[in-house]
């Protein structure tokens, strides 16, 4: 809401958490009444909820639900198509070769938030893939420091390219197309003639990393394990928010939702270990992958950080005035989209065990992009989550797969990629003018 808009108190009493609001580019435009959900869904029951959801509908805030529709459309079109994708092995594949582009989307949901581009994220992968394996193979260095100071030169990285932006005013998709050149050069400097380093899969972070790799040695009570942690976590992050809006005198959300909410989430978690454990069990990189969403997310969502971050997307110079030293969000921000792609470059390497020239190249950067779209980011800046990252490139990996259970050329995959990506993007589009309309963007 801009610092313009007209905001008028409505009625008293139970009604005190509601407001109108008046468009600030159209003060002629009728009041919207705003309501806090929370306080609706207390007056009016289940029929709060169906209100609250019609409002944010009407008022372009679909959150994940296009993309949640979208991936059951797809699931049941590939799984009639061969019932072999729903599957245990075929999903557990998904879980596990999502991960490595889904940690570069991670960064790149950072980027996104600011309202900017980091194009150079795939060469950093192969970059910090490539001097892992010169470290480890060529000068035996420990494969754990290797790992530390490959991440290492990943955020300096993303902060020398934050830097030239922040300060300098050389445009992002400029300063990181020059890094997309420049890092992959230097690549395949390191890698020589052969442009392959083989990597003993022995070696720490690679074993750590690979196919066959699980969490707690594929002993079946892991998968579980993971599953009730996630559902204690949430439950007792949910009471602890509930007794703080208690003692603030502020809307909360009822005991019933929130079992409610945290029932839906034991059913999904349960039901999901279950089917790894039907293949091979939970891959360590998915755990991995799912502890940095759930870190990540408590950074931007919990943290002051956070709240620059998006306010710095919102607006610079709104940002500028409360006081936000607007240079330095930039520069931190590109240097975790820098470190995340590193991260993401050793999954890679423990995939295949090995640097190669095809590390970070091809089409890591479009896709790492595109699941942070398809997930919900905005690319207009200020609004997202890191969960599209997962939700992106569950929808991103469920059609690679699913076409190469088909037999389908890979320039299928690429148009049907792009055409999930421009639908997500128009969504976003009109989502933004219906917010505008409503008095909310």
């Amino acid at each position: 809401m801009s610092d313009t808009s007209k905001v008028s108190k409505a009625d008293a009493g139970t009604k005190g958490q509601q407001s109108t609001v008046a468009p600030a580019d159209d003060p002629t435009a009728a009041p919207v009444s705003v309501v806090d959900p929370r306080l609706l869904v207390r007056e009016e029951g289940l029929k709060g909820y169906w209100t609250e959801f019609t409002r944010k509908v009407k008022g372009g805030e679909l959150g994940s639900l296009p993309v949640v529709i979208g991936l059951i459309v797809i699931w049941a079109i590939f799984q009639f198509k061969n019932d072999r994708f729903l599957s245990a092995d075929n999903l557990s594949n998904i879980s596990y070769y999502m991960s490595a582009t889904g940690m570069i989307a991670i960064g790149l949901v950072f980027v996104l938030l600011l309202g900017e581009i980091d194009l150079s994220v795939g060469s950093v992968s192969g970059l910090a893939s490539t001097l892992f394996a010169v470290w480890v193979v060529q000068h035996g260095m420990n494969a754990w420091l290797a790992l530390l100071l490959a991440i290492l030169i990943g955020i300096a990285v993303g902060a020398l390219q934050g830097w030239f932006f922040a300060k300098i005013g050389v445009p992002a998709f400029v300063v990181t197309l020059a890094g997309l050149l420049g890092w992959n050069g230097l690549m395949l400097w390191l890698l020589g003639s052969s442009g392959t380093i083989n990597i003993p899969s022995d070696s720490g972070p690679i074993h750590l990393l690979g196919q066959n790799s699980f969490f707690m040695d594929q002993a079946i009570i892991g998968g579980y394990l993971l599953a009730g942690l996630a559902v204690v976590l949430t439950l007792v992050g949910n009471f602890g928010e509930q007794r703080r809006r208690k003692a603030a005198g502020v809307p909360f959300r009822p005991t019933g939702e929130i079992l409610v909410r945290v029932g839906a989430l034991a059913v999904a978690s349960f039901v999901a270990a279950a089917v790894l454990n039907n293949a091979n069990g939970v891959s360590n990189s998915l755990v991995i992958f799912l502890a940095a969403l759930v870190i990540v997310d408590f950074v931007l969502r919990r943290t002051t950080y956070g709240r620059k971050v998006f306010a710095v997307g919102g607006g610079i110079e709104a940002a500028r005035r409360a006081g936000i030293n607007v240079p330095m969000v930039r520069i931190t921000v590109f240097a975790i989209s820098g470190g995340f792609a590193a991260i993401g470059g050793m999954f890679f390497a423990g995939q295949t065990a090995s640097a190669t020239l095809s590390a970070g190249a091809g089409n890591t950067l479009m896709l790492a992009i595109a699941a942070a779209v398809i997930g919900g980011t905005s690319l207009f800046g200020g609004r997202g989550s890191v969960w599209s990252a997962l939700l992106g490139m569950l929808v991103i990996q469920s059609i690679t797969t699913g076409l190469d259970l088909l037999n389908m050329n890979a320039s299928i995959q690429y148009m049907i990629t792009g055409g999930v990506l421009l639908g997500a993007v128009v969504i976003d589009s009109v989502s933004r003018k219906s917010q505008k309309a409503a008095g909310r963007g």
